[in-house]
This record gives C-alpha cells, structure tokens and sequence, in this order.
C-alpha cells in the first residue's frame, strides 16, 4: 500500500506485532469486553473476569498472525450480538448482484458500528470478502477504540479540520484512497450516505459525499463515467428497534430547543455499546442493483440513492405503529409485532417528556409515512 495513505489506512498484517499487545493490554478495552460478554454477571466478579479475559486472549493473540485471523477471534462476538439482541436478520438483492469485482457500498445510517457490521456479515454468510470501512475521525478520541476499528478494516474520514485548504487535501486524499482501494487492492468498501446517524429517521445522501468521490476522476473522464466505474450499491438497513432511540429524542429536542447540543466525550462511544448490546428486533439488509446511469452532478447521484434506498427500507411494525400513535388513529392489533411494537414503543416513552416522545416516534414512521406519500 503507498505511504502516502499511512495517516488514514486500516492496519495491515505488518502492524499485528505491535498493534494487537497494545490493544489486548488496554483496561478500557478488556474492560468493555467483559461488560458485553457478561453484561447479566454480578459487577463485583468483574475485577476477576477482566483478569481472566486479558489472560485468554493475549494467549490467542500469540496464535494470530494475519488481520483475518484476529477478525477471526472478533467472528464470535458479532454471532452472539445476533443470537441475543435480534430476533431475526435477513438479507435481499444480495444473490443478484455480481460482488466477484469490488463494490461502494452506500447505506443509510443509523447506528455508528452495526450499519457497517451487518453488511459485513452479510458478505461474509455469502462467502464473500468483507469490507473496508469509512469511520470518522471524530470516533478516535480514545486510543483502543481507534486501534481496534484500525484493525477491524476501518479507514478514517478526517472531519477535524478547520482550515479549507486542509478540509480540501483531506477530501482529496480519501476519494483517492477509496479509489485505490477499489481498483489497485480490489477490495470492497462501506461509506454510510451521510456523516452522522439519521436521528430523526429521515435518511438523504449528503452530496458533498458524492463530490468528494469524484475529486479522484480524471480529466478526460466524464462524471458520470467516474461515478458508474466506482460500483456503488446501494443498501437499505432496517432496524424493528433502535437501542439508541431514547438518547436520540433527547438530543433531537435538545438542538431544537436551545439550537446546540453538547455532546458528551464518551458520548459516541457508550452509542457504540447501546447499539451493540441492545435490542433490535428484526434487522433486514436490501442490497440494490449497481449505480449505472447518466448522472451530471452529485445531487442527481444523491437525489438516486435516496429514492432507492427509501424504496426498499423496512419500517417493520414499528413505523405504521408509531404514524399510529402520532395521529391517535386505531391500527389492528391482531398482528403479535404490532401488538410487540406498540408495547415496546410505549414503554420507550415512559420517561420521556411530550416533546421527546414526538421525536421518538417519528423516527420510527418517517421512513414509512415518505413510502405512503
């Protein structure tokens, strides 16, 4: 890989040596790693169980030698997440597409590290090569979470610039990288449609993502020549239940409100947990046929994607419940997930104030009442 990348590339197997001893030996990651794995245990076995943790797995760790091993070690982690916190994930379109040549895959976003971690299972259940993943750079503050994403295939989206020229670079050197990625290392990527989560379930494709592809392209190429030569899918990911949901509102009336939020610093991070640990119902992933048109700008491109991934989003019963519940109309309950939506949706908003249960519940029946519309 050129060193020209080095400040934003995932770590390669060259890195294991001495990435992984760092990583395994951090009290905040073991710490993390026990509260998943034995989140229903009593706290004050967690001392012993992070003692024995770090133990096991720097044991493993003298077993790895390529970064697929060490995804190999992580594998479990993302079966249990599934076997506990979903009650079913399924996949579409996937089987229709031709992903034996590298593929951009654009998805909505709605939560930080699943979005991306599904699609990756869904490869990798369909005996396909997983992808290399854009992260921003704003989830880096603590040095495990950015050494472990580093060594799960994440690269980094610089956001912290201030300067336009500096903000200008960065976006050169991403779209070149992601370029590179794709054409000379043909490996498949994930870039969501937007920076940031859709809090308000509203998803749309900023077109500054799809300007910031482009700036790789060359002279004598077209853009939409460019855009259709980088293979973009794409996937619509729907959640029956957002772990995050509650925070969410929150902050959604907060910025209303008072026109700011102050985020926590370990704010992403613990959105990272929720959304791993939490429950999620039904989970389905829509893989769409490849981008392939006659586009003149990134908004057409992005105006696309919005219609495609919209299409073919699942609101599950959550969406026409909480459309419900916002326009006090009766819906049949003789459906068992419409009677576990309502009862889910209602228990969410028990601490919630008038304001905030609005937020909540449109997050859930946005994406379903724009279908209807």
């Amino acid at each position: 890989m050129l060193e020209k990348f080095d400040s934003i590339r995932p770590f390669d197997d060259t890195d294991l040596s001495t990435e992984l001893p760092k990583l395994f030996n951090n009290p905040e990651f073991i710490a993390s790693l026990v509260a998943f794995k034995f989140a229903s245990w009593p706290k004050l076995t967690w001392p012993l169980l992070a003692f024995c943790t770090r133990f096991y797995i720097n044991r493993q760790a003298t077993r790895i030698k390529t970064l697929s091993g060490f995804q190999n070690l992580i594998g479990p982690y993302m079966d249990k997440m599934i076997a506990t916190t979903t009650e079913s994930v399924t996949i579409s379109g996937l089987d229709e597409l031709d992903v034996s040549r590298p593929c951009l895959f654009v998805s909505n976003h709605r939560d930080i590290a699943l979005d991306p971690a599904f699609v990756n299972w869904a490869l990798h259940v369909n005996g396909q090569d997983t992808v290399r993943i854009a992260v921003g750079d704003n989830l880096l503050k603590k040095p495990w979470v950015a050494d472990l994403i580093r060594l799960n295939k994440c690269f980094i989206v610089k956001r912290q610039a201030t300067d336009r020229r500096e903000k200008l670079k960065a976006a050169k050197l991403l779209s070149e990288y992601i370029e590179f990625t794709l054409h000379s290392e043909r490996q498949h990527v994930w870039i969501a449609q937007r920076e940031g989560r859709a809090k308000d379930g509203n998803d749309l494709t900023n077109p500054a993502i799809i300007s910031m592809l482009s700036l790789n392209k060359p002279k004598n190429t077209t853009f939409s020549e460019y855009v259709n030569e980088l293979r973009i899918v794409p996937v619509s990911i729907s959640y029956e239940f957002d772990p995050c949901d509650v925070s969410k509102a929150k902050e959604l009336h907060q910025l209303e409100k008072d026109g700011c939020y102050d985020k926590p610093d370990n704010e992403d991070v613990q959105s990272i947990v929720n959304g791993i640990t939490g429950k999620k119902g039904r989970v389905h992933l829509h893989f769409s046929e490849l981008l392939c048109g006659d586009y003149e700008n990134a908004k057409d491109v992005a105006a696309y994607l919005d219609k495609v991934i919209l299409e073919n989003y699942k609101p599950f019963a959550t969406g026409p419940v909480a459309a419900s519940m916002l326009g006090n109309t009766d819906i049949d309950l003789t459906d068992n997930h419409y009677k576990a939506a309502k009862q889910y949706l209602k228990e969410r908003l028990h601490n919630l104030n008038e304001a905030e249960s609005v937020k909540l519940l449109s997050m859930y029946a946005t994406a379903y009442k724009k279908q209807l519309s």
